[in-house]
């Protein structure tokens, strides 16, 4: 089974009863592709990184799907919807393959933590420190 997410935005003039009305056609059209609805989130109104349409806002919505086929009938529709200022649709089950990979391969080590630091060792007498012949030099 392929893992599919679907990201589209539609224009902050929609109206909320259109806005649910797009996203049903969406999952419909996806589902009479053979494809099931694993995960919806509406993330709302936000703010676009720059204007498109003129528009500063656009309204969020993420589907998550398996199938085994593909959603290019989706893709189309997107394409051809006067509402949807961006979409994109993104494979993202060979990407859990590799993480997934990558973690048997190398596997977390159990992280040993160094031991706390010692007290720092007794002060030093001066005259260890220092040869007998500096004391001339200092005085």
């Amino acid at each position: 089974m392929r893992t599919y997410e679907v990201l589209f935005i539609l224009s902050p003039q929609v109206p909320e009863e259109e806005a649910t009305t797009l996203t049903t056609e969406f999952k419909r059209v996806a589902e009479s592709l053979g494809a099931t609805l694993k995960n919806e989130e509406a993330w709302g109104r936000r703010r676009l990184a720059y204007p498109i349409n003129k528009s500063n806002e656009g309204i969020y919505h993420l589907l998550v799907y398996e199938t085994t086929g593909g959603l290019s009938e989706l893709d189309r529709r997107m394409k051809n919807s006067d509402r949807v200022l961006r979409h994109m649709i993104v494979r993202v089950d060979e990407d859990i393959k590799r993480a997934d990979k990558l973690a048997k391969k190398n596997p977390k080590k159990e992280r040993v933590r160094p031991a706390a630091p010692q007290a720092y060792p007794p002060a030093v007498p001066a005259e260890e420190v220092m040869p007998a012949g500096s004391e001339d030099a200092q005085a």
